[in-house]
């Protein structure tokens, strides 16, 4: 909403009617195109019988009403605050406290149910049968939840929760793979060879919760781990983020195509030898009078170290903000994991070839109704 102007933000960009078709285009794409497709298949859609709430139907009826559930949620902490001014003239802001707790708790039960559905029968499932099928799974993640937290010592206990969660989605998602492979059943050889076998849509159903469960790693250890420094620095000066030293070296101005900047340049060392550099700069659009802050972003395996610079004082230092974000990018590659076991479902061969038309029945000859 803030990138579409809808809202005032710190985090908006420049008032540009080009950008809001732009995202008007996406929308009428994506729903416009998700109902054409509906109203194509409307005259082919049956309904279809009967199916108890234990049941892989009723856990994807329960999957869609949580995930709708957490979309209004989100869509009324973002309106709320324009309607009320547009009907009162009172001005309020609803900030993460609202979403985190809201989208949250919404968000949690289906995160326990899911590693669930797999294992369900259609029309009626057995619940006890898929507990017991995953309480390995459970022991593991409960083990490597403590084990983490333990490990860092400086988390809150929530943070054990989440790891325990997102590790539930990824080894929940790949019992059902190992299951009706039959590993340690038969053979490695007769495993592997039914592993291959198995329809598409069981690996993107897989590829997709595995996704979920890294994307749910990277919220909560860049949540409960992520350190912030801000600092005022001047060319030499040196500060320590998530194990790094990073080193303030020097300043300059720069002229771009259409905009001038201050450029700070940086170095990143271990143990004193240098690992990255980066530059951070704060640009200003003349044409519009309007600055940005462009930020140096490095990457450290799955995790990221930002460095922004401000204002400069009085003194004349430099005010430089430092993040460190652990695992950050396990957000990224996990949205990128779902995504593609969507395209893996759709590749699956049993969607792509039609089921033969029911041939009608030959009416008797009249002679032979005689």
């Amino acid at each position: 909403m803030s990138v579409s102007g809808i809202l005032t933000s710190v985090h908006t960009f420049a008032s540009d009617p080009t950008r809001g078709l732009v995202i008007l285009s996406l929308l009428a794409v994506f729903i416009g195109g998700a109902f054409t497709l509906f109203a194509l298949r409307a005259g082919s859609l049956r309904a279809g019988g009967l199916f108890a709430p234990v049941s892989r139907e009723g856990a994807l009826v329960l999957n869609n009403l949580l995930l709708s559930t957490a979309t209004v949620a989100v869509l009324v902490g973002t309106l709320y605050p324009l309607v009320l001014d547009a009907l009162t003239g009172r001005t309020i802001s609803v900030g993460a406290p609202f979403f985190d707790l809201t989208f949250g708790a919404i968000m949690a039960p289906l995160l326990v149910i899911l590693p669930f559905g797999p294992f369900l029968a259609w029309k009626r499932g057995d619940l006890m049968t898929a507990s017991r099928r995953l309480r390995l799974v459970f022991v593991l993640s409960v083990a490597i939840g403590i084990i983490v937290w333990m490990a860092r010592g400086d988390g809150p206990l929530l943070a054990m929760l989440g790891v325990t969660a997102g590790t539930w989605l990824m080894l929940g998602s790949l019992v059902d793979l190992w299951g009706r492979s039959g590993f340690g059943k038969v053979a490695i050889s007769t495993a592997m060879r039914r592993l291959t076998g198995l329809p598409r849509s069981a690996f993107g159903s897989a590829l997709a919760h595995f996704g979920l469960g890294v994307s749910v790693l990277g919220v909560v250890l860049v949540t409960s781990w992520e350190t912030e420094h801000v600092l005022e620095m001047s060319p030499g000066q040196i500060m320590e983020s998530g194990g790094y030293v990073v080193r303030f070296d020097r300043e300059a101005e720069r002229a771009g195509p259409n905009f001038i900047e201050d450029v700070a340049h940086f170095t990143v060392l271990v143990d004193g030898r240098v690992v990255a550099e980066t530059d951070s700069a704060k640009r200003l659009y003349p044409a519009r009078q309007m600055p940005t802050t462009e930020a140096g972003i490095l990457s450290f395996g799955l995790s990221q170290l930002y460095v922004s610079i401000g204002d400069k004082t009085e003194e004349g230092k430099l005010v430089v903000r430092v993040w460190w974000k652990p695992w950050i990018l396990c957000i990224w590659g996990g949205t990128l994991l779902m995504m593609a076991g969507g395209f893996v479902s759709l590749s699956d061969r049993r969607l792509r070839v039609g089921a033969p038309a029911r041939r009608s029945r030959p009416a008797p000859a009249l002679g032979a109704a005689e």
